[in-house]
């Protein structure tokens, strides 16, 4: 099949799905067949439908997945450890609550970034109408009244010129930016190019790494749960790291300590894998017997942490915006309002 991959929100469906029937006693070949009937979008209920007769020939579920090419890998791995230890609605239940997380995350950090978006093009709007528009006009009535614009009024009288000058240039720029965000929102292919460039470089800072941190304690938190082996759960956690070389990096140096002896989270703290005070939770939680159900804790922390500092992020972006571009509107209305009224003193 030459689809598309699932987003995350269909995956979580999907993997949620799947699981309640499974629960109920279903098999995964009927379930899979049941799915298919239920479902109303034709490519998702072919994609059940061809997962449905692997199924019935006897191919495991991971095969199956991973032989039509439309989930990630990291859901293959899963449901392959989730099938061999016998524990697949647990992989399954697993999976919908981190696609789940991930679809919730997506959303807040569009939300995030739409409306500094719009405001920051509002702003330059209206700033540039006062420059190409306005300016011009005051310069005409302190032209009738004897005097012109100078100083910083002449300034932005001059550069609000050269905007109109080259205004022709400025609606092709603007058709190609508007040309990109099409292709950015409507090209799946594009939007993962670009978005492996920015995480290969930029991935592993401020809020960046912070999501990608907690992305990586919930997978690990997830594989524990599922009784995967440490160094297994730390291979899969991993393999989400693969687009930024720093957090891999880090991820590799963690399972290298294991394998020389260390503990988890001694191997962790010394790797920078996780945070100081998140490896102190983990290693009370592997004294006492609860070292998963303490990741899963941890995993909740970073998680809130991550929605914290995008959202602080967001906080901070609005009101600098606001106050820059109210700063230059003001800016620009005193160096053309007071020359004028030292006109109006002197005439009156």
């Amino acid at each position: 099949m030459n689809e598309k991959k699932l987003n995350n929100r269909e995956i979580s469906g999907f993997c949620l799905e799947l699981s309640l029937l499974i629960h109920s006693g279903v098999g995964i070949g009927d379930g899979l067949a049941l799915l298919a009937e239920e479902e109303s979008d034709a490519s998702q209920r072919e994609l059940c439908k061809q997962l449905s007769e692997s199924a019935d020939r006897g191919i495991n579920l991971a095969d199956s997945v991973r032989e039509c090419g439309r989930f990630p890998d990291y859901v293959c791995g899963l449901l392959e450890v989730g099938e061999k230890s016998g524990r697949t609605e647990e992989a399954l239940t697993a999976l919908s609550r981190y696609y789940e997380d991930r679809a919730r995350l997506d959303r807040q950090v569009r939300s995030a970034l739409m409306y500094p978006s719009v405001l920051l093009v509002i702003m330059l709007a209206v700033i540039g109408v006062l420059l190409i528009k306005v300016l011009p006009v005051f310069n005409e009535v302190y032209s009738y009244l004897g005097a012109s614009l100078s100083g910083i009024a002449g300034g932005l009288l001059s550069l609000g010129k050269a905007l109109d000058t080259a205004m022709p240039f400025l609606c092709v720029l603007l058709g190609l930016v508007v040309l990109f965000l099409i292709l950015f929102a409507a090209v799946p292919s594009f939007r993962e190019k670009l978005t492996g460039i920015w995480r290969r470089y930029m991935g592993d800072r401020g809020v960046s790494g912070k999501i990608n941190t907690a992305c990586f304690a919930q997978s690990l938190s997830m594989g524990l749960s599922s009784g995967l082996p440490v160094d297994e759960a730390l291979e899969l956690a991993g393999s989400l790291l693969d687009g930024v070389p720093a957090a891999k990096a880090r991820c590799d140096d963690c399972r290298k300590r294991l394998e020389d002896g260390e503990s988890l989270s001694a191997a962790m703290k010394e790797s920078g894998t996780l945070p100081n005070a998140e490896c102190r939770i983990l290693e009370i939680g592997l004294r006492s017997g609860t070292g998963d159900t303490a990741m899963e804790q941890i995993a909740r922390r970073l998680s809130e942490e991550s929605d914290a500092a995008l959202e602080e992020s967001v906080a901070r972006v609005e009101p600098a915006l606001v106050m820059v571009t109210s700063v230059l509107v003001g800016i620009i209305l005193l160096a053309v309002m007071l020359p004028l009224m030292n006109i109006m003193t002197a005439i009156g």
